[in-house]
């Protein structure tokens, strides 16, 4: 079994650099899937309160029998739970679907900038790492303006920023913004959805190293640095997409797949989401 790098964040903690995302995991199918990916030798695991599938996660995690400090743990903060007092109660319900006294990774899901509520809500997640209820915090979906309005009136800096990025959407100034701060990219989406799949480019690079398209976009993201969380609920995909780590791009390849990005988006604009 693979070891899979970590990277260190700016507080120090370490994220194991894959991980398994379970977002459009039915809530009935989570457990299976968790423990067939923990089978695999995944180590990090990414839900959210949105996904309604934290108690599927703490079941999978039960029933695989990996002790829970060897598992990094992420959950999310929905958009209607905003706000100090909000956040803080959000974060206990959390805590009880996961069955955990604690998780590694916090993150407010989206910025919803109609709300002008995401700073208040840093405040609170500040309140819950000092008091040890999340190891590391962190936002999702943040754009360079709402990053740098918490530089400026928060306590403290974000360690990570979970983003769609994908090769259609390589969010080159927003990555450079991340590097010269310190925080982490970690990407959401990293296959497009299955777009690009069939990409003459992606398949010719996947066929030159006798792997799947989907290996090879996983492991590009890996060589840019990035941590990434592919989803499958099919065992042989779960453990394919674990295989990454005894073949590597050229720079030639690097540099055909940045070309594939045309600013495509298969998710929401953090700029408009959420509003009312």
């Amino acid at each position: 079994m693979a070891d899979v790098p970590n990277v260190r964040l700016s507080d120090g903690v370490e994220i194991p650099q894959l991980g398994f995302g379970v977002f459009q995991v039915p809530p009935e199918e989570t457990q299976r899937a968790v423990e067939d990916a923990l089978a695999a030798g995944y180590r990090h695991l990414d839900t959210a309160a949105a996904y309604r599938n934290e108690r599927g996660v703490a079941a999978g995690i039960a029933a695989a029998g990996v002790p829970r400090k060897e598992i990094f743990v992420t959950t999310k903060l929905w958009n209607d739970e905003q706000g100090f007092d909000p956040t803080l109660a959000a974060f206990e319900r959390s805590l009880e679907n996961l069955d955990t006294d604690h998780v590694d990774l916090y993150l407010i899901h989206w910025p919803v900038p109609s709300q002008d509520l995401y700073l208040d809500t840093w405040r609170a997640f500040e309140r819950i790492h000092e008091e040890g209820g999340a190891r590391s915090i962190g936002v999702s979906n943040f754009r360079v303006e709402d990053l740098e309005r918490l530089r400026r009136e928060a306590g403290q800096m974000p360690t990570v920023n979970q983003i769609e990025l994908h090769p259609l959407l390589q969010q080159a100034e927003l990555r450079a913004w991340h590097a010269e701060h310190g925080i982490a990219t970690e990407a959401w989406s990293p296959l497009a959805q299955g777009e690009v799949l069939g990409d003459e480019t992606l398949v010719a690079i996947a066929a030159r190293h006798q792997r799947t398209v989907a290996q090879v976009v996983l492991r590009w993201h890996l060589q840019l640095g990035n941590v990434v969380i592919p989803k499958s609920v099919t065992p042989s995909r779960v453990r394919e997409n674990f295989d990454l780590f005894d073949f590597a791009l050229s720079d030639d390849d690097l540099a055909a797949i940045a070309r594939l990005d045309v600013g495509h988006r298969t998710g929401p604009d953090p700029s408009t989401f959420g509003a009312s």
